[in-house]
């Protein structure tokens, strides 16, 4: 007990001081951790061996969706009123060209049938929660307050239409069906039970957490652990009744930071040091998961693909969803560019290996690959490129 304490404890504690090292390079934390959680791995020093991607699959869920409530309690609802149509349009009809552009650039880049070029565009559709909430938020690049509003919001709304396609195209691939609409139709009411129940959850279930907290008197301390705890409970009932359990944490968050009377400070400060433990733990867990003498063989292709979403599927997305909502082009090709991959491509690139059907590890090494190359170029950009388009230090508005 005291060897394993010794090492999580040790692993975690290197993690933390990592922060003050990327800030001085420059480069994302969590690539840093990624890279860390490598090494610890079974082809690097640490040498310990983990691919229990039933386990890893459960754990995932359990950190993004925390870290996903401490995002929406972290969101400011008036300072959305902007933000909320063009963040929708991002997280649904975004998604969707972007699994398109992806999977059609995938058939001819991997040889591969449609079905699974599809079903890796799908996965890696989705901007990704963790990364953006820390890499936007937490390094205050001074950005008009729409565009950080609307890429934020993005982020913690779109899972359930990655998730959506997700499934579908793995079902059409472990089934060996070809694409039609009839095929891809019976999957839209699963959208919609999605959509559906998890915004009725997440406003409803924050709204009530909301009320039993400015109700109770208990010690300071306990509200923000009960508040975790009741985002949890909300996450897994959502889920087990066929909703977005991710969207209802997320919304969750939001609603109680609206309507909470009682100061939400303690509770802001607890859930920023969980969501840092949550964000650390997935991502070192991620780097323990991957076998880097694994990604050699698919590591040009995969390259190739993230090249292909970088610098083609995110800026037709973007344009085909929000170009005529009052963006100017410098900002549309900023929102662009920042289309960060994290966690939860890799997280949705496990869902189709644990199915029974012919999605091997070869998948997962893709979408490693795409997202550490997300990470790596766009992270490293984000200030930059915003000087260069002309983006910092234009007039705020006021929260």
């Amino acid at each position: 007990m005291e060897l394993i304490l010794l090492f999580t404890s040790g692993l975690f504690l290197l993690s933390f001081l990592l922060v003050p090292l990327s800030n001085k390079l420059g480069a994302p934390v969590l690539l840093l951790v990624l890279i860390a959680g490598m090494l610890v791995g079974e082809d690097g020093p640490g040498g310990v061996h983990f691919d229990d991607f039933s386990l890893a699959l459960g754990f995932g869920s359990v950190a993004l969706a925390i870290i996903l409530f401490v995002g929406g309690l972290e969101t400011n609802i008036n300072a959305l009123k902007n933000s909320r149509l063009p963040a929708t349009l991002l997280a649904t009809a975004g998604v969707a060209v972007t699994a398109v552009v992806v999977g059609v650039a995938a058939v001819f880049i991997l040889d591969v049938p449609l079905e699974y070029g599809l079903l890796l565009g799908a996965v890696v559709g989705s901007t990704d929660a963790a990364a953006t909430f820390l890499l936007i938020r937490q390094q205050h690049l001074g950005l008009p307050d729409r565009i950080e509003n609307t890429l934020v919001l993005e982020s913690g709304i779109n899972d359930p239409m990655a998730i959506f396609l997700t499934v579908a195209f793995t079902a059409m691939v472990n089934a060996g069906d070809a694409i039609t609409l009839s095929s891809f139709g019976s999957f839209v009411p699963m959208l919609v039970l999605q959509l559906g129940v998890g915004l009725a959850a997440g406003y409803f279930g924050g709204r009530g957490l909301a009320w039993l907290f400015d109700r109770l008197h208990l010690p300071g301390g306990l509200y923000p652990a009960m508040s975790i705890a009741g985002a949890l409970a909300l996450f897994s009932a959502t889920s087990l009744v066929g909703g977005s359990g991710f969207l209802a944490a997320y919304v969750a968050g939001v609603v109680i930071r609206g309507h909470l009377r009682r100061p939400i400070e303690n509770i802001l400060n607890f859930g920023e040091a969980l969501q840092w433990l949550s964000q650390i733990a997935l991502f070192l867990m991620l780097g323990l998961l991957v076998t880097p003498s694994d990604l050699i063989v698919q590591f040009p292709g995969a390259l190739a693909i993230a090249g292909v979403l970088m610098f083609a599927a995110r800026p037709i997305a973007v344009a085909a969803s929000i170009s005529w909502v009052g963006f100017s082009l410098r900002e549309q090709t900023y929102i662009g560019w920042v289309g960060l991959r994290g966690a939860v491509p890799i997280f949705l690139a496990i869902m189709p290996i644990v199915t029974p059907g012919p999605v091997t590890t070869e998948f997962f090494n893709i979408v490693f690959v795409i997202v550490v190359a997300s990470l790596l170029i766009q992270g490293l950009t984000l200030r930059p490129s915003a000087h260069w388009l002309g983006l910092v230090g234009i007039a705020r508005k006021p929260k």
